[in-house]
């Protein structure tokens, strides 16, 4: 998937619109930038998302959108192969880097960052696998009760999942590492895998082992 105006100006664009958020259990819309907009020193930390060796001679960083439907296609068919081949082996380590096209984008991550990093990747895989029920509505109360319902098929209580999304903090403090993340690297479609510093486009599960395979003969 690509934005051609730039992942930068749509960071801002979710930062300043201050979006729509959703009420913890009235199913209303409120506004999620109701509050004065925190400054960068006091926003929270946002962990990195990282499988693998942290030792590894290759990393593959990969940029992606849970409502990005290229990379859903991605997960099954590479990412899934590619953690049972090099990740869960030790060859690699991974880190997976978010993408915020729309705000869809942004509370399914943090759904994801709900259970922390330890549960982080197996929320991930139910997005993926399920992003056809919950992306392709319009309306926002039906993707965030799909949303909440995902979450709690992983184990997360309501008030955690309240706390999560009611996170303004939290949302603009991801939002902010996203945007760093996405410039530092010239990030512009997804999915997009930077390989040990090598910027690539989308690809088969046999053209990236044919890359990692021959940075490890190195």
């Amino acid at each position: 998937m690509t934005r051609k105006s730039g992942l930068g100006l749509l960071a801002a664009a979710l930062i300043a619109m201050g979006g729509l958020w959703m009420t913890a259990e009235r199913g209303a819309l409120s506004p999620f930038g109701a509050a004065e907009a925190q400054t960068a020193e006091a926003l929270p930390e946002v962990p990195d998302l990282v499988l693998g060796a942290e030792d590894a001679s290759v990393t593959v960083i990969e940029y992606a959108s849970y409502t990005c439907p290229h990379c859903a296609t991605f997960h099954q068919n590479v990412f899934k192969p590619l953690k049972a081949d090099y990740i869960d082996t030790g060859k690699i380590q991974f880190i997976y880097r978010e993408v915020y096209f729309d705000r869809f984008a942004l509370w399914a991550a943090m759904v994801a960052r709900c259970g922390g990093t330890e549960r982080y990747f197996g929320i991930s895989e139910l997005l993926y696998d399920q992003q056809r029920d919950w992306a392709g509505s319009n309306d926002p109360q039906a993707v965030i009760s799909s949303l909440r319902r995902i979450g709690r098929t992983a184990g997360l209580g309501e008030d955690q999942l309240n706390a999560c999304l009611e996170d303004a903090g939290m949302a603009q403090a991801m939002v902010a590492k996203f945007q760093a993340e996405t410039e530092a690297d010239d990030i512009n479609a997804t999915p997009s895998l930077v390989i040990n510093g090598q910027k690539h486009s989308n690809m088969s599960y046999a053209q990236l082992s044919n890359i990692i395979d021959g940075l490890l003969a190195d």
